[in-house]
């Protein structure tokens, strides 16, 4: 049987890699806003070729409102996005960028 609360309360960790018009529109600073507005932690830096990446923890929900809101930047072009679920950071607090 699936529990349907682990989306709204089991905690996971993505790395994501997100590609598009991402660089020099303020995706790394909504990105930073969202997830401290979701209660997301992690951190998000510019890549050399253009992409962003990203470490988010929190909820699948959180983590999924965290990009409603940045889908929805101006300038910003998300066309295609790598993810993978990795090991927790217990010690992590807040969120950064770089």
């Amino acid at each position: 049987m699936i529990n349907t609360n682990d989306y709204s309360t089991k905690i996971i960790r993505k790395s994501i890699r997100v590609y598009g018009s991402v660089q020099g529109v303020g995706f790394r600073y909504r990105t930073k806003y969202a997830a401290e507005n979701y209660g997301v932690t992690g951190w998000v830096k510019n890549e050399l070729d253009g992409s962003v990446s990203m470490e988010l923890q929190g909820t699948e929900e959180q983590i999924d409102q965290v990009f409603l809101s940045i889908s929805h930047g101006s300038y910003i072009s998300i066309e295609r996005m790598d993810s993978r679920s990795i090991p927790l950071n217990d010690g992590e607090y807040g969120f950064n960028y770089d």
